[in-house]
């Protein structure tokens, strides 16, 4: 049997999976599911390091949308703190704040937010964002899912803070690039 014939063979009895080029993709979701507040979906609550030294659920994965979108609840800890200024190539992201206060810069523009708020973020466009309040809480959808999920894995498992250094290689391996400082509170 020739291979060609041997792999479309294969394919065809593997419904599990389908193939785009060769980027193996995972099937459909066939049902939904429900996350339970105050838990993550996966790797439970994420205490990132770092950038800031927030919680992160992941509430729907990339694994869960075949990487069409990720959606994150987020915790915030880190009065003043927040990103660097910094470029998503390939991925736009929308922030709903639920509880506290927070400064973004989305290109040259600023805007406050606090609960209920909502700011999109469009990819190739530099921003950031700084917690103003003590505390508080966003939802934040990613999409496409991209490797975000990936990133915030990364800076939980740091045992202490990393350099800005090792940051910025971290942005850099997630496909993501700082481009400025963090937004400083006016």
């Amino acid at each position: 049997m020739k291979r060609s014939r041997f792999l479309r063979t294969l394919l065809a009895a593997t419904p599990l999976f389908s193939f785009t080029g060769l980027t193996l993709r995972a099937p459909d979701p066939v049902k939904g599911f429900k996350v339970n507040v105050g838990e993550g979906r996966y790797h439970g609550h994420l205490r990132l390091r770092g950038v800031n030294s927030n919680v992160l659920d992941v509430k729907v994965s990339g694994k869960d949308t075949n990487g069409a979108l990720a959606i994150f609840e987020q915790t915030s800890l880190s009065p003043l703190r927040g990103t660097p200024l910094h470029v998503h190539p390939g991925q736009d992201e929308v922030f709903r704040v639920l509880e506290g206060e927070y400064l973004f810069q989305v290109g040259a523009d600023k805007y406050r937010l606090g609960p209920g708020d909502t700011i999109f973020l469009p990819r190739k466009v530099p921003h950031a964002w700084t917690q103003v309040s003590s505390t508080g809480k966003m939802t934040v959808l990613v999409q496409p899912a991209g490797k975000l999920e990936e990133f915030f894995v990364t800076m939980a498992a740091f045992q202490g803070e990393p350099t800005p250094e090792q940051i910025a290689q971290i942005f850099l391996q997630h496909e993501m690039e700082i481009v400025g400082p963090t937004l400083a509170v006016d």
